[in-house]
């Protein structure tokens, strides 16, 4: 058996996606695919020291609103800093509005989105592994988040972002990044903005940018 696992949370207290059963599932099938257990919840109460320490990973998936506790919050935080990893898909950037340090981890916010149409993903950085089995132009359709600000002047490592020539109502001009990482202490956090629908989890290019992003994560 794995003495680590991948904590897959799905709690929403604000827009809830339809695709969240499905991303849960892919992701606790990408897990462990890479060797890995696997947790699907929607309980605050999970977020303990002592929970997150066998955790090699915690997914927050489409969670939107406050989703932690006061104390998951500090426990979760505690994690990161000494080692933990956090992926952050789709509506995640919506989560934990009145948290600095969320903020400050993803180095943006949500700010709303266009109709679900097709466009065109750009990708930036193709040496790693999240962005590595992707083409250069890649055509996609999704709800094209867009953000308060761009994240590249809170200090991420961008891998790709959109062109918004390619789609109608995005707002951050030629740099709209759409997928990025960044260190934080001893930890780690990935987050991508694609993610919409049920149907993203079977494509084989997202569920192998998926699976970069967590093997990248858990490396």
């Amino acid at each position: 058996m794995p003495t680590a696992d991948v904590l897959i949370y799905t709690r929403t207290t604000g827009y809830r996606h339809d695709s969240i059963p499905a991303g849960a599932a892919a992701l606790a099938g990408i897990a462990r695919e890479q060797g890995w257990g696997a947790e699907i919840t929607e309980d605050p109460e999970a977020f303990t020291p002592g929970r997150l320490a066998r955790c090699a990973a915690v997914v927050l998936l489409s969670t939107t609103g406050t989703v932690l506790t006061p104390e998951g919050r500090a426990a979760f935080a505690a994690y990161l800093r000494d080692g933990g990893a956090l992926l952050a898909v789709h509506a995640a950037a919506n989560a934990e509005p009145d948290w600095p340090f969320y903020g400050e981890l993803l180095g943006t916010r949500f700010d709303g989105h266009p109709e679900i149409q097709p466009g065109t993903v750009l990708v930036e950085d193709p040496a790693h592994p999240a962005t590595a089995p992707l083409p250069e132009s890649w055509a996609w359709t999704d709800e094209w988040y867009n953000f308060t600000s761009n994240p590249r002047g809170a200090g991420v490592r961008v891998l790709a972002r959109a062109d918004e020539t390619s789609y109608s109502g995005g707002t951050l001009g030629d740099d709209h990044p759409l997928v990025w990482c960044r260190g934080v202490d001893r930890g780690r956090v990935f987050f991508t903005a694609l993610g919409h629908s049920s149907e993203a989890y079977d494509d084989p290019a997202f569920r192998a940018h998926i699976s970069g992003a967590l093997s990248w994560l858990t490396a």
